[in-house]
């Protein structure tokens, strides 16, 4: 009986290994807000690390969380490197480009809980009196991303901070 359970234990993570080779090579993550406010200001607490504080999802799961912003503070080349507890690890973001005020977008590099190099990128488009704010994320899926996503989709594990975030970017643009 104990064989028949241990092969069968075997079968599956086998199966659930291959399975996990067959996902997508690459992954995004996009959610949409209108704001009631002109794109620049938007624009203004997006590409300024030093307003982040006030509306990133990740600042109230860590209100210890070490934050170092580097020079210059906003637009392109500006850096936000970040320590925390498990909820939101270590990382740095970097601005690579800064289009006012329609685009910004970043490089987002994960150094802890799990390594990851993505594309964050910010997409402001004037609607009437407001604005349309998409925030997207892509990258490359690695195979332990592959596993992962086997159980819970990058969707699943993101896009609810973006979410919050970007009722947080409207809460504090619309001010």
């Amino acid at each position: 009986m104990i064989k028949k359970i241990l092969l069968g234990l075997v079968v599956f993570v086998v199966a659930v290994m291959a399975y996990a080779t067959t996902q997508p090579d690459s992954f995004t993550v996009e959610r949409r807000a209108t704001i009631n406010a002109s794109p620049e200001t938007v624009y203004a607490q997006i590409e300024d690390f030093r307003r982040w504080q006030a509306w990133s999802p990740w600042a109230r799961l860590d209100t210890a969380m070490i934050v170092t912003i580097g020079e210059p503070p906003s637009g392109t080349g500006a850096t936000y490197e970040w320590t925390g507890n498990s909820s939101v690890g270590t990382g740095k973001m970097r601005i690579t480009e800064a289009t006012p005020p329609g685009r910004v977008t970043i490089a987002l590099d994960f150094m802890t809980p799990m390594e990851s190099h993505n594309t964050t990128v910010f997409t402001l488009t004037p609607n009437g009196a407001g604005t349309d704010v998409t925030w997207s994320m892509s990258g490359a899926s690695n195979y332990v991303s592959k596993l992962m996503t086997t159980f819970m989709s990058m969707d699943k594990m993101v896009g609810g901070d973006f979410e919050r975030g970007l009722q947080q970017l409207k809460a504090v643009s619309e001010q």
